[in-house]
């Protein structure tokens, strides 16, 4: 799919929503320990292409190893429908198994070796 779509998300309990404009549908699958246990999908995109419509009372944010990036999820349901990430700290990186709808075949799903991280982030910085 090469036209941008503005699609709607959210975690499971509704409290916080979200839009985001797509403009490339290709998505990394992950196989790093947390993506690997999340099941996110990473859909990452410039800042001012996402809106957080509701919801910032209720997340919260995990950190760890370098610090860098900011996984945010709901405090009700416990839901990562979104995080900055490591790899673009100027983007939002959106788990496209949180919008709405039955979206994921307008999708191209990518394996990505985060296992190996340090070695295969320049495949990712070489798509945005």
């Amino acid at each position: 799919m090469h036209e941008s779509i503005t699609y709607y998300g959210g975690c499971h309990c509704g409290k916080v929503r979200f839009e985001v404009l797509v403009n490339h549908h290709q998505v990394q699958d992950c196989n790093c320990s947390i993506c690997r246990k999340k099941g996110f999908l990473h859909l990452i995109v410039p800042r001012e292409n996402f809106t957080l419509l509701q919801g910032e009372d209720v997340l919260t944010n995990y950190q760890f190893n370098t610090g860098i990036a900011q996984h945010k999820f709901c405090s009700i349901c416990g839901i990562h429908s979104f995080y900055i990430p490591r790899s673009h700290p100027h983007c939002i990186d959106i788990n496209i198994r949180c919008l709405d709808g039955d979206v994921m075949g307008n999708f191209e799903i990518i394996p990505f070796d985060g296992v190996n991280w340090e070695d295969n982030i320049h495949r990712i910085n070489n798509q945005l």
